[in-house]
């Protein structure tokens, strides 16, 4: 209790106290702030109001850390803040005021060796991701205040001492790691060793202290073995890549069942558009998505709905009509199964249609309908329209919340899974606005989907850090916005373009996670609810190519919107989910040509599925970023120019710590135009195009491995391999 009693105290420490205020130029009605603090709801936080109606003003308790915002005008006008420092670009054409929030222990600038040492930037949890178990290595991490501490060790009772590496942080944070041993049959003991000039200092659940004060392992962690249990995740998805298909707008491939109001394949669309994509035209496709060489489908919502995008679900247990019927989709999700792709469905648990039987048991009955505790009624009778009596998603008056404090409505919303699993072989589930869930409704989902399929993924929706609900009691995943934020920073000419940027965000949204979290992010660059990437590339190919490429060699699952295989363009919801154009699906098709050799390249090469990433080269200058991703004695290299002209870069493998030695001499071949690189001694010379890519593979000797017979070191192993472990003095 003592434990987790001062880490609460101290994670309440980093809330700081940080006012909003908006100057209007005539008197408003009432002001609200909505930003990512609180899911963009613009109901959430309304502004006081001065005597005069001009300024508006809200204090919000926050931690320390980076947010955007904006500000709503009498609930409907949303705009910047007119004296924000800077205003950012969200990757899918929006714009947004930005604050950055630091800690108020952050006063005096952090220096090394300095004597002092910001005690409420510490941190340390005995569990994911500070806390890992992962192929045979116990991973322990340390927070920090960047710049702020000389060096850190981990002292392990009866072990040794190990020394953190800096694995990466952001403007407040910097995280430390070191892999320890551990055959998971012994009890672990340990405390961080800092040292900053003025003696050494142990860090454990009792904070920090003097050696000199500590008798032996008194404060100290402890991992007990009979009671720890590791964060798995499915083996599969690492070593997957996902297509992921809008229903409506995929193929249509049986006219009968298209509803009245259906458009023509082409037509300019709206917000209620229907182009009558069914089962029938996936099935029909089956040899198009075996041919793309993809290992999983993910569906946008197939289940009974009033819209056609079917984020209101009607009947959860019911394929929508217009799709066809549950025998059809059941004998499709067999059908995807035997050419060997996996079937993920997209479930939205956070709010139903106003035509779902429960709710509109409640319109038909009002306070006397057993359903009253499935939402969150303010009054009766139910009043569906503009400002709800009832709790609905982003007040839209279409989309009532669960409430997940009945347990009916919990129950049947748990049976969901099960009966789809069962019924059609289901062997993923994509959550929907996931965050906005009752995290303990979240944990009995995972239980119940695990006890039916040990395997099955779950991964959620949320653009942002997913660590909360990446702890092993939760989600397997989430949708990798993030990776997607960064490659845009690269490769879009909004912005910066920078290889710095570029790597240094990637590396920081790797380090966040688990290693084996990591890899198993649905890492996208599109999706339904964004632009497409030609389209935010202004219609530059090469630049789009580079983010495809990016994609297939980073760590993750690559997630392929449909049609961008292809080369579709579409600007922001309703556009970018046109119909897909099967006419320009042919071999001639460059993009198509592309993604089919990403695709192989990335199944026939475990590093480059399993592999741990090493940053070898970020020149901004050259704008030319390169890495590698390292699995066992095997590295495959990737190497990327962003500019306009040739560049001409070396890469001294010799030097890198990481790099196995076998890949220093090895002969490679570029997976991209077949090219041949002779082995070299210690450095490869590589001659790139302009905004081009090399995925350089070793020729000599096979980078294929059994996935059962996988013992990789992760980059942070690699990194202290040359260094022995000692006997730290009490």
């Amino acid at each position: 209790m003592m434990i987790v009693c001062a880490v609460l105290a101290l994670l309440q420490s980093d809330a700081i106290d940080h006012a909003f205020v908006y100057h209007a130029s005539e008197r408003l009605q009432r002001v609200n702030v909505a930003g990512s603090f609180n899911g963009w709801n613009k109901d959430a936080d309304a502004m006081e109001g001065s005597g005069d109606g001009l300024t508006w003003t809200k204090h919000l308790k926050l931690r320390a850390g980076s947010y955007t915002y904006k500000f709503v005008l009498n609930g409907e006008t949303w705009i910047l803040d007119p004296k924000a420092s800077r205003n950012v670009d969200d990757g899918n054409g929006n714009t947004n005021s930005q604050v950055l929030i630091a800690p108020s222990t952050y006063v005096k600038p952090a220096v090394k060796g300095d004597g002092e040492i910001t005690t409420s930037a510490l941190l340390h949890l005995t569990e994911v991701p500070f806390l890992n178990y992962d192929r045979g290595k116990l991973t322990l991490s340390l927070r920090t205040r960047p710049n702020d501490i000389a060096s850190i060790k981990v002292a392990v009772d009866g072990v040794g001492t190990y020394p953190l590496a800096d694995v990466g942080g952001d403007e407040f944070y910097e995280r430390y790691s070191v892999n320890v041993p551990w055959d998971r049959k012994r009890d672990v003991r340990y405390r961080f060793v800092l040292d900053d000039g003025k003696g050494l200092m142990v860090f454990g659940p009792n904070g920090l202290e003097p050696i000199a004060a500590d008798k032996g392992f008194g404060n100290s962690y402890v991992v007990k073995a009979a009671s720890f249990h590791p964060f798995v995740v499915p083996d599969w998805v690492e070593h997957s890549v996902i297509y992921h298909i809008f229903p409506d707008r995929f193929a249509n491939g049986d006219k009968s069942n298209d509803p009245p109001n259906v458009q023509a394949w082409d037509s300019k669309l709206t917000y209620s558009s229907y182009l009558g994509g069914d089962i029938a035209g996936v099935e029909q496709h089956l040899s198009y998505l075996k041919g793309l060489g993809i290992s999983a489908v993910f569906f946008n919502p197939v289940f009974d709905s009033p819209v056609y995008h079917r984020y209101e679900t009607a009947d959860y247990l019911r394929i929508d009509p217009i799709l066809g019927t549950n025998d059809e989709f059941s004998k499709l999700t067999h059908d995807l199964k035997q050419a060997g792709i996996r079937t993920i469905l997209d479930g939205v648990f956070n709010h139903t249609a106003t035509t779902f039987a429960p709710f509109a048991d409640v319109v038909k009955n009002g306070a006397e309908s057993k359903y009253t505790s499935w939402y969150t009624f303010k009054s009766f009778p139910v009043r569906i329209g503009e400002n709800p009596n009832y709790v609905a998603w982003f007040n839209y008056p279409s989309m009532p919340k669960v409430n997940y404090n009945s347990p009916d409505a919990r129950q049947y919303m748990l049976n969901v899974p099960e009966y789809w699993q069962t019924k059609a072989g289901v062997e993923g589930w994509r959550l929907d606005a996931a965050n906005e869930v009752d995290p303990d409704f979240w944990r009995a989902f995972r239980t119940k989907v695990k006890t039916l399929d040990k395997d099955a993924w779950i991964v959620g929706e949320v653009w942002g850090d997913g660590t909360p609900w990446l702890k092993g009691d939760q989600w397997d995943s989430v949708m990798n916005y993030q990776f997607r934020q960064a490659v845009l920073g690269f490769v879009t000419k909004t912005g910066s373009g920078k290889p710095s940027d570029l790597m240094g965000q990637l590396m920081r949204v790797y380090n966040s996670y688990a290693p084996q979290v990591s890899r198993n992010m649905m890492n996208l660059i599109g999706s339904h609810d964004t632009a497409r990437i030609l389209t935010l590339c202004e219609g530059d190919k090469s630049l789009a190519k580079l983010a495809a490429i990016l994609q297939f060699t980073w760590v993750g699952a690559p997630s392929i919107y449909y049609g961008d295989e292809i080369g579709m363009e579409g600007a922001k919801d309703p556009d970018n989910r046109r119909g897909m154009t099967w006419s320009t699906a042919t071999p001639s098709n460059e993009f198509l040509a592309l993604y089919k050799t990403l695709i192989r390249v990335r199944n026939e090469n475990l590093p480059l599925q399993s592999g741990d990433p090493l940053p070898l080269l970020s020149d901004d200058a050259k704008k030319v970023v390169a890495f590698a991703r390292v699995l066992d004695d095997k590295a495959d290299i990737v190497a990327i120019n962003r500019d306009d002209v040739p560049e001409n870069i070396d890469l001294n493998l010799k030097t890198v710590v990481g790099i196995p030695q076998s890949a220093i001499t090895v002969e490679f071949t570029d997976a991209l135009s077949g090219k041949v690189y002779p082995p070299t001694q210690s450095t490869l010379h590589l001659r790139l195009a302009p905004r081009s890519a090399v995925v350089l593979i070793p020729r000599s000797g096979s980078s294929l491995h059994s996935r059962h017979d996988m013992r990789p070191s992760s980059s942070v192993d690699l990194a202290l391999s040359k260094a022995s472990a000692h006997k730290e003095p009490q």
